[in-house]
C-alpha cells in the first residue's frame, strides 16, 4: 500500500519482493559503515514483518522506498518510535537507509521532507528527532537539509553499545511542528 508519494519516490508498506533487495542493501560495506554489521536474512524478514505490523498498529513506520522511474527498492525512509529509553526522552525518530548507488541524488532528503509532513500533519506528532554518529556526515547533512536543528545538549552515548565503542557517541537533531510549519511558509 502506497503511503506517501513524492516526485520520484513511493514510500509504501513492505512486500515479499523487497526481502532480497533489502538484504543486499544491508550487505554493502558503505551502507553498514555506521551500523554494527550486516543484517542476516532472518533479521531482514523479521524487520519487514515488524515495521508492517507497526504501521497497522500506529499508522506510521519506516516504509519501503521505491524509485518511481525504475520500480526498484532503494531502501527505506520513515518514522519509528524509539523503543529504548533515550536520555532525551521518548520520541519518534525519522530514519533512512538507502543503497549506496542511490546516494547523492537527493532521495533521502525528498523522502524525509514528505515524512515530516506526514508526521506533523497526518499523525499529529509534536516533535521528531534524528541522530547519528558524528562521522556520518551524509546523514547529518540530510538532517540539516530537511530543517532539523542540532541539540548539542542532547548528544549522547548510545545505551545499546559499550561507552568506548566507536559507534557509541551520537549527535541529536530535533524538529517540532511549529518549526516545520515555519519552514513550509518560507
Amino acid at each position: 500500500m502506497i503511503i506517501i508519494e513524492t516526485e520520484r519516490l513511493l514510500l509504501r508498506t513492505w512486500e515479499d519482493k523487497d526481502i532480497e533487495p533489502y538484504f543486499q542493501i544491508n550487505q554493502d560495506p558503505k551502507v553498514i559503515e555506521f551500523l554494527t554489521g550486516p543484517l542476516t536474512m532472518k533479521e531482514v524478514t523479521d524487520f519487514i514483518s515488524f515495521v508492517n505490523k507497526q504501521f497497522d498498529e500506529i499508522g506510521y513506520s519506516v516504509w519501503a522506498a521505491e524509485e518511481k522511474s525504475s520500480g526498484k527498492l532503494i531502501g527505506y525512509i520513515g518514522l519509528d518510535p524509539i523503543k529504548w529509553n533515550p536520555p532525551f526522552g521518548k520520541a519518534v525518530e525519522i530514519e533512512w537507509r538507502l543503497g549506496s548507488e542511490y546516494w547523492h541524488k537527493g532521495y533521502a532528503t525528498e523522502g524525509a521532507k514528505a515524512c515530516l509532513d506526514f508526521a506533523f500533519n497526518k499523525c499529529g506528532l509534536k516533535e521528531i528527532v534524528s541522530f547519528a554518529v558524528p562521522a556520518n556526515i551524509r546523514s547529518i547533512r540530510v538532517m540539516e537539509k530537511i530543517g532539523m536543528q542540532r541539540d548539542i545538549n542532547g548528544d549522547f552515548a548510545h545505551p545499546k553499545l559499550p561507552a568506548d565503542h566507536k559507534l557509541s557517541k551520537h549527535v541529536l537533531y530535533r524538529m517540532n511542528r511549529e518549526e516545520f510549519n515555519k519552514l513550509c511558509t518560507k
